[in-house]
């Protein structure tokens, strides 16, 4: 399989697609769900410009199966960390990660927030959808693209050579 087309961008483009995202919102929002550990920068960027204090972290895993790659889909996600349903209850919900690839992180949460009774509105940095597994897309997104995407926060400081991508693919 060829390696996906990789590009880089700078602190002063992720702060142009947090203010695009921005300006997209049509509602008001009473908290943000952070999917760890990817969400984590962009969801404090984007709290930190909309003035949103309530901030919240899930983190979602997907076991895996090497021998399968339909299993993908059918594959139940392990929540190893989700706010307590108190916190999204008939509430409007922003739920951030970095990229949508595939987007089995971010529509796991979705719908994890759905059954808690929340709202959820997607939010990412990025959209590929010609990886993405799933019939649907997120509510926002700041570009399109067909290019994994290094942050300016995954280059490691002793090089631009080492990128940090504990995670794999991401999405």
């Amino acid at each position: 399989m060829d390696q996906p087309r990789q590009e880089l961008i700078s602190w002063e483009e992720v702060g142009r697609l947090v203010f695009h995202l921005i300006d997209q919102f049509q509602s008001e929002f009473e908290a943000m769900i952070m999917i760890s550990p990817c969400g984590v920068i962009p969801g404090g960027l984007l709290s930190s410009a909309m003035g949103l204090k309530e901030l919240l972290i899930a983190q979602v895993e997907f076991p895996p199966d090497p021998d399968q790659e339909k299993s993908k889909l059918l594959t139940w996600p392990d929540f190893k960390v989700f706010p307590e349903e108190e916190h999204l209850r008939d509430r409007n919900i922003l739920v951030v990660n970095n990229a949508w690839g595939a987007g089995r992180s971010t529509r796991a949460v979705e719908k994890q927030v759905e059954i808690s009774g929340g709202r959820p509105s997607t939010c990412v940095l990025h959209f590929n959808p010609y990886r993405n597994l799933l019939k649907c897309e997120p509510d926002f997104y700041g570009a399109i693209t067909d290019a994994y995407i290094i942050y300016p926060w995954e280059i490691d400081p002793e090089g631009p050579s080492r990128i940090l991508l504990e995670n794999g693919g991401r999405g």
